[in-house]
């Protein structure tokens, strides 16, 4: 069955089966390989991607609940590294084995989306459910408070920069 994607900013087509899992068709058909297996239940987070803004399994997701929505990778959150949560796992050394962190960013990244400046409590809700076997939850919480941080940051530089503009005529 062909089936529209569009994932990463680019559209696509697969010709699947309506329920094959998102999760290969993300692997074995488009070859983006960030996006891990774990579990194959839903139970442990490796496999997270956003579905429409919404971080999702893609282990339980059938790939006929993606057409016509936005499906973001790991490799599509910030191809060159970029961005806030990326810059922060490096920054305090979050990864061990690294298997995963995918799944723990993109459900980082959703988080941020929903709570630009989130507590102990909001990261330790969104986050539940994304085992880590090495345990770095800890530097996990803190890089994601130090990503919010730097988002911040970057956001009242981008007002600031704005209002400098607009108070000289160059808007």
């Amino acid at each position: 069955m062909a089936i529209e994607l569009t994932v990463n900013g680019r559209s696509t087509t697969v010709n699947v089966p309506s329920d094959t899992p998102l999760l290969w068709v993300i692997r074995d058909v488009l070859n983006l390989h960030g996006t891990k297996y774990g579990c194959g239940i839903g139970q442990c987070g490796a496999c997270t991607v956003h579905l429409g803004g919404q971080a999702v399994r893609s282990c339980l997701t059938p790939v006929s609940a993606a057409a016509n929505a936005q499906i973001t990778t790991i490799e599509g959150l910030s191809p060159d590294g970029s961005h806030p949560l990326q810059k922060a796992w490096l920054e305090i050394d979050v990864p061990q084995c690294g298997y995963c962190q995918a799944g723990q960013i993109m459900s980082a990244a959703a988080l941020l989306t929903k709570h630009p400046n989130p507590t102990d409590r909001d990261i330790d809700d969104a986050m539940n459910g994304n085992l880590c076997r090495c345990g770095t939850y800890v530097r996990i919480r803190e890089a994601i408070h130090k990503a919010a941080s730097m988002q911040s940051q970057h956001q009242r530089a981008g007002a600031a920069n704005h209002a400098a503009g607009t108070a000289e005529g160059g808007l």
